[in-house]
């Protein structure tokens, strides 16, 4: 059965002038136009494509890809504002409607906002939302401390970055354990840190307990083996010249070079480490 506002993989049943006709288990035959159409697509193949509706509100098959789909969280610029909402701009032919009642603030044309993409259930139309309150932290947060997860950067706070977990709820990254940019529709992935009794959640960058620092020191062996056996920073060095060369914390990186002295690997020198 195909979903609308999904990826779906569906046999061609039929060529024509305009383009190919594929087949659908519950809504029958789908156009996917003819400018969509790979020439080296044939009846009978099986292809994935994205469905949603055109202008004219008939169901449609295309092979660009949107942005973001059904039941995802993006950040989409505003191309028009009409009587209806605001036309958001998503990668499609036709542009994504925000309603007004589904506006946290009035949206105005040629910003940005972030943005919930869901399935209107009475007029089968993908719609955006931007009062993402109504679509997160509505299931209880069963996460295990140190489960990696998919975020996506919502803003910013005076002490972090909120973020989306898994389209399904806000977590917080403390802003002092953040040693890198960090900007609004960033994706990426984290860990989860803690669950609070109240099911707010804190995140963090990077993985925690020795498993990680075991996996890093290796890479710095590694660093220092193709470097000549020295490098240039020790515990003493500053927190960018740290990330800039390992894309880690000073903290992590302390941690890391304390081990691999301990096991009598590298000697820690005025002005850096030394392969031992």
């Amino acid at each position: 059965m195909g979903q609308i506002g999904k990826y779906n993989t569906l046999k061609v049943s039929k060529e024509v002038d305009f383009g190919l006709y594929l087949y659908d288990n519950e809504y029958g035959e789908i156009l996917l136009p003819k400018s969509q159409v790979s020439p080296l697509t044939k009846v009978g193949d099986n292809i994935e494509v994205f469905l949603y509706k055109d202008s004219e509100d008939r169901l449609i098959a295309t092979s660009k890809e949107p942005i973001a789909t059904v039941d995802e969280f993006a950040v989409l610029k505003v191309k028009s504002v009409d009587k209806i909402g605001a036309w958001l701009e998503w990668g499609l032919d036709k542009d994504l409607l925000a309603p007004f009642r589904e506006q946290k603030q009035d949206m105005e044309a040629d910003k940005s906002y972030l943005v919930y993409i869901y399935l209107d259930d009475e007029s089968q139309r993908i719609v955006a939302s931007s009062k993402l309150d109504k679509y997160l932290n509505n299931t209880p947060a069963e996460y295990e401390i140190g489960q990696k997860v998919n975020i996506l950067i919502s803003n910013q706070t005076d002490i972090g970055y909120i973020a989306i977990i898994n389209n399904t709820h806000s977590g917080l990254i403390y802003k002092n354990e953040v040693f890198r940019k960090l900007s609004r529709g960033q994706k990426l992935e984290a860990y989860i840190k803690k669950v609070r009794d109240d099911d707010k959640i804190d995140l963090s960058l990077e993985p925690a307990g020795y498993e990680k620092i075991d996996s890093f020191a290796k890479s710095i062996l590694t660093e220092l083996k193709q470097s000549g056996g020295f490098l240039p920073l020790n515990d003493k060095s500053q927190p960018d010249d740290i990330y800039n060369a390992f894309k880690t914390s000073k903290k992590n990186f302390k941690k890391a070079i304390g081990s691999l002295y301990k096991e009598k690997l590298i000697a820690i020198e005025e002005k850096g480490i030394r392969l031992i």
